[in-house]
């Protein structure tokens, strides 16, 4: 997906100069202008506040059109909509099963490759959020609690405490999460 373009879309749709987008985000007008030119990618946790800054969720943002679709029940795995940005360096990615702008539950396949992490920003957002962790170890920073955990280990928590995902191992993570209502 062609990020850039399409948070340039959303801003102009909003009526948003990349300034003002850039100043609610507590962001730089370069790093908006990078980040559209798609010569720079965010981090997850950047782009959550521009689109908070729009508002719009990462769901809405990456959704597909599906008006004219018939109901979908059944997902192959590269059917899943990749929801993270890609940059340089290890890169998270979080894999979205189906079209989460429609539901009340978005569901999560999130690989996370040793010495990647969701950003130095925090992130919050409205819901809750739960995991189970199936390969590797994560250690995961919600509030002013930081625990490392393993295979079937889990979480569960109000997505609006600040938190974050980091890969310290040498190992790749995956974990199966959901968040509900999806404005992540």
């Amino acid at each position: 997906m062609d990020i850039g373009r399409r948070l340039q879309e959303i801003r102009t749709e909003r009526g948003l100069s990349q300034r003002e987008l850039a100043n609610r985000a507590g962001l730089t007008n370069g790093t908006v202008s990078l980040i559209e030119q798609n010569k720079t990618s965010p981090s997850v946790a950047s782009l959550k506040c521009l689109l908070d800054a729009i508002p719009i969720s990462i769901a809405e943002f990456f959704a597909t059109l599906e008006e004219a679709q018939p109901a979908k029940y059944f997902y192959g795995r590269n059917e899943f909509i990749e929801i993270s940005p890609q940059s340089g360096g290890p890169s998270v990615s979080l894999r979205q099963l189906g079209n989460a702008s429609t539901h009340t539950l978005q569901i999560l396949d999130e690989t996370y490759p040793p010495g990647s992490d969701t950003g130095p920003e925090l992130l919050t957002h409205e819901g809750e959020e739960a995991g189970i962790v199936t390969e590797g170890r994560i250690e995961i920073t919600v509030s002013d609690q930081i625990r490392e955990l393993g295979p079937g280990e889990g979480y569960l928590f109000e997505s609006r405490l600040p938190h974050r995902f980091r890969n310290t191992g040498d190992t790749v993570c995956r974990i199966i999460s959901a968040c509900t209502p999806p404005t992540f």
